[in-house]
C-alpha cells in the first residue's frame, strides 16, 4: 500500500495524535512535535501497519518511492522517531527492532474522528476552515457559522446575539483576527529563527563522531575513523570552539550508536555525525550537524566525489566550511587556512597516514609497529607530509615509557621525526607536543621541554594532549599546583580519555593527595575497569597508605591487563618487601632478571624492589645504571615518595644534580 493512497487520516496511540492530512504529530493537548517529511512518512507507515513486522526493504521502498537510498537513512529516521516519542535506548516501547527482519510498531493504535474536543485540534480546524475558504475564493464569513459552532462545543458558552444581528461587524472582527494571527505567526517565526541563530552562535563544544559505513558489510574502519580524525584536526584548530579529540570519540563507532546520546556522554552541545562509503574510485559522504539539546539538525549535506582524484579532500573542505558557517565561527585568517588545509595532496599517502593513525592509536607494541610502518610508507610517497612525521614521532615515543622498549633506540627516532615535522611546518602543535614529550623523557632538559609544551598550547589551546604533556613535566619537576590545573583542563577537554584520567590520579598522588588520587582512579575504573595504568597507579597509592594487600592485588591486575610493562612487577615487589614478605619480593626480582635476558627491563624497576628490601647500595647502583641507559622512569626521582629514604645519600644527591633536578 503506497503512502499516497487515500487512507484514514487521524490515529491516536498513547498520548500522541497523528494527523495524516495535516501531516502533524502532537502530544497531549497542544504540543506539536516537528518532523521532517521522510521521518513523518516513516512514522505514518509504521502506525498504519502497527503490530506487523515490516521489513527494512519494504519500508525503504514505500518511503523513498522514487529514490534509491541506503539502510542508514532508514536507521536514522527510526532513531529520530524514538527520541521524539521519548523511547529510551533498547526499550522498544514504541518501535521494536526485530533482528534480521525489520521493525514493528508496538502500541495499540486507535482511529480517531476528524473533529476533536482538544483545544489544539479545534484551533487547527478553525485555521484550516478559514484557509480553505480563502483558497476557494470565498469570503471568510461563509465559514463563520461552522467556526462559531466549534467554539461553542469547546467553551460551552452561548454566542452573543449581536453577531447574528450585525454580520458586517463579525466580518470585520474575523478579518481583524486573521490579521492578528498572521502578524503573530510572522513574529513567532522571526523570533524562533533569531533564537535558533543565537543558540547556534552560542555552541562552543562539539564532537565529531566516527563515520559509519553506508553498507555494514563493506566497512573500512581506518577510513571511517580517519574522516572523523581529519575533521577534528581542522575544526579544533581555533579558539571559538572545543572539539573532543579522537581518543574520546572513538568508543562511539558502533553502528547502532545514537548520535545525541553520544553527545550527551561527551558533554558537548553539538555532534557531527555521518556515513562514508567508497565504491571503486568514488566516495559518498553523508553528514549532519545535530544540536544535542533537542536533536534538531543544524545542517545536513551529501557529497559524491572521485576519491582517487582528491575528492576526499574536497568533501572535507566542504564539511569543515559548512560546519563553521552553521556555528557562526569568527575565524582569524590563520584559523581559516587551517580549516581547509591539506597536509598532503596525495590520496595514497593520505590513506597510509589514516592506517598509521588507526593502528598506532591501539597502543599495543604490535599495533604501534604496524602504525610506524604505514607512516613510513606515507612519507616515502610524500616526503613533505608533516602530519605523517608527527604521527611517526608519536608512535616511536610511546614505546619506551609504556612497553619497556630501549629508550636509546626509540627516543632519538621520535625526536628526529618530530623535528622533521616542524622543519616542514613550524606551526604544527602536535609536533611541538611530541618534541616536548621526548625532551622530557629522554633529554631531561626541563626548560627546553617546557618551551615546546607552551608553544604547542599557544598554537592549539584546546589540545588535551598538549596540556597533558605540560602537566606531566610540571608534576615531575615538583610544580604540583600548576600541574593539577593543567591536568584538570586536559581532562575537561578530553573527558573519556583513560590515560588522562589515570595520570591525574598519579599527579595527585605525587602532590601528597593520596585519597584524592584514589578517588580519581575510581572514576577511571568507571570508564574502563581493565585499564592497566589506573591499577598500576592505585598499587603505588595503596603502598603509600600502608595498605599492602590492596597494593599487591592492584599490581597483579595491572600486570594482567598490561601484558607488557614490567612496572606492575616493580610495584608488586616493593609492596611485598614493605609488608615483610621478602622471599616473595626476591622471587619478583628473579622474574625481572629472567625477563631482562630476552628484552629490555628498566633498571629503575629493579632498583625499586631493592630499596623496598632495605638494600640501599644495590638500589643506588641500579639507579646509576638507569641514568647511564637513559631509563625514562628516572624522571620520577624527584617526586616518587618511595625514594624519600635516600634523599640525603650523597650518591642520590649526585644523581639528582646530574638529572638537572637540583
Amino acid at each position: 500500500m503506497r503512502m499516497n493512497e487515500p487512507q484514514l487520516q487521524i490515529y491516536e496511540f498513547g498520548d500522541f495524535r497523528l494527523d495524516a492530512a495535516k501531516r502533524l504529530l502532537t502530544k497531549g493537548v497542544d504540543e506539536p512535535l516537528p518532523l521532517t517529511p521522510k521521518v513523518f512518512d516513516t512514522l505514518l507507515y509504521l502506525v498504519r501497519h502497527n503490530g506487523r513486522v515490516i521489513g527494512k526493504d519494504e519500508l525503504m521502498r514505500e518511503i523513498w518511492t522514487d529514490t534509491i537510498v541506503e539502510e542508514n537513512n532508514l536507521s536514522q529516521n527510526v532513531s529520530i522517531l524514538r527520541r521524539v516519542l521519548g523511547e529510551k535506548p533498547g526499550e522498544g516501547r514504541f518501535i521494536a527492532t526485530v533482528p534480521g527482519h525489520g521493525f514493528r510498531f508496538v502500541p495499540e493504535v486507535r482511529e480517531a474522528s476528524e473533529v476533536s474536543s482538544s483545544k489544539f485540534q479545534v484551533a487547527s480546524s478553525v485555521e484550516s476552515e478559514i484557509s480553505n475558504s480563502e483558497s476557494n475564493g470565498e469570503s471568510p464569513t461563509k465559514s463563520a457559522p461552522e467556526t462559531r459552532n466549534l467554539k461553542l462545543e469547546t467553551n460551552q458558552q452561548p454566542k452573543p446575539k449581536t453577531d447574528d444581528r450585525n454580520p458586517n461587524r463579525f466580518r470585520f472582527a474575523a478579518f481583524a483576527v486573521l490579521i492578528i494571527l498572521a502578524l503573530g505567526s510572522l513574529g513567532f517565526y522571526l523570533w524562533r529563527e533569531n533564537e535558533k541563530s543565537v543558540a547556534n552562535a552560542r555552541i562552543r563544544s562539539i564532537a565529531v563522531l566516527p563515520f559509519k559505513p553506508l553498507v555494514a558489510e563493506h566497512r573500512e574502519e581506518a577510513l571511517e575513523m580517519g574522516m572523523a580524525d581529519t575533521l577534528i584536526g581542522r575544526l579544533g584548530g581555533n579558539r571559538e570552539i572545543v572539539v573532543r579529540p579522537l581518543s574520546s570519540v572513538r568508543r562511539f563507532g558502533n553502528l547502532e550508536q545514537d548520535a545525541v546520546q553520544a553527545g550527551r556522554a561527551l558533554d558537548v552541545e553539538a555532534v557531527l555525525d555521518g556515513s562514508i562509503q567508497r565504491w571503486g574510485d568514488s566516495i559518498r559522504v553523508n553528514a549532519r550537524l545535530i544540536k544535542v539539546a533537542d536533536g534538531t539538525a543544524l545542517w545536513t549535506g551529501t557529497f559524491t566525489e572521485k576519491y582517487t582524484g582528491g575528492g576526499i579532500f574536497v568533501v572535507q573542505d566542504a564539511i569543515s566550511n559548512r560546519v563553521a558557517s552553521a556555528l557562526a565561527f569568527q575565524l582569524s585568517s590563520e584559523e581559516q587556512k587551517r580549516l581547509t588545509r591539506h597536509y598532503t595532496e596525495n590520496v595514497e599517502a593520505y590513506d597510509l597516514y589514516l592506517l598509521g593513525r588507526y593502528h598506532a592509536a591501539r597502543l599495543t607494541p604490535p599495533e604501534t609497529n604496524k602504525g610506524i610502518s604505514y607512516f613510513q610508507q606515507a612519507i616515502e610517497i610524500d616526503p613533505n607530509y608533516a602530519l605523517a612525521y608527527a604521527g611517526l614521532a608519536r608512535a616511536y615515543q610511546t614505546l619506551p615509557p609504556a612497553s619497556d622498549f630501549p629508550p636509546t633506540e626509540f627516543f632519538p627516532k621520535a625526536k628526529a621525526a618530530a623535528q622533521k615535522a616542524l622543519e616542514i611546518d613550524d606551526r604544527l602543535a602536535e609536533a611541538h607536543a611530541v618534541l616536548g614529550w621526548v625532551i622530557f623523557w629522554y633529554d631531561w632538559d626541563w626548560n627546553a621541554a617546557e618551551n615546546q609544551d607552551r608553544r604547542a598550547i599557544e598554537l592549539n589551546p584546546n589540545s588535551a594532549d598538549a596540556h597533558e604533556v605540560y602537566a606531566h613535566l610540571l608534576s615531575n619537576t615538583g610544580r604540583h599546583a600548576e600541574a593539577l590545573v593543567e591536568m584538570k583542563l586536559s581532562r575537561e577537554l578530553d573527558p573519556l580519555n583513560l590515560r588522562i584520567n589515570a595520570l591525574e590520579g598519579q599527579f595527585l598522588l605525587h602532590a601528597g593527595q593520596t585519597d584524592a588520587a584514589l578517588a580519581r582512579l575510581q572514576k577511571t575504573y568507571e570508564l574502563s575497569p581493565n585499564f592497566w595504568l589506573a591499577h598500576n597507579i592505585a598499587a603505588s597509592a595503596y603502598t603509600e597508605k600502608g595498605m599492602y594487600s590492596e597494593a599487591i592485588a592492584e599490581a597483579r591486575q595491572a600486570r594482567e591487563f598490561s601484558g607488557v610493562s614490567s612496572h606492575p612487577l616493580a610495584f608488586s615487589g616493593y609492596a611485598l618487601a614493605k609488608s615483610g614478605r621478602n622471599a616473595e619480593a626476591r622471587a619478583v626480582l628473579e622474574e625481572l632478571s629472567k625477563l631482562s635476558t630476552g628484552r629490555y627491563v628498566p633498571p629503575y624497576h629493579i632498583a625499586l624492589i631493592h630499596n623496598g628490601l632495605g638494600e640501599e647500595d644495590q638500589a643506588l647502583t641500579w639507579l646509576e645504571r638507569g641514568f647511564e641507559q637513559r631509563d625514562a622512569k628516572m624522571v620520577f626521582l624527584k617526586v616518587e615518595p618511595k625514594w624519600n629514604n635516600l634523599r640525603n645519600e650523597p650518591r642520590f644527591i649526585d644523581l639528582m644534580q646530574r638529572m638537572n633536578f637540583e
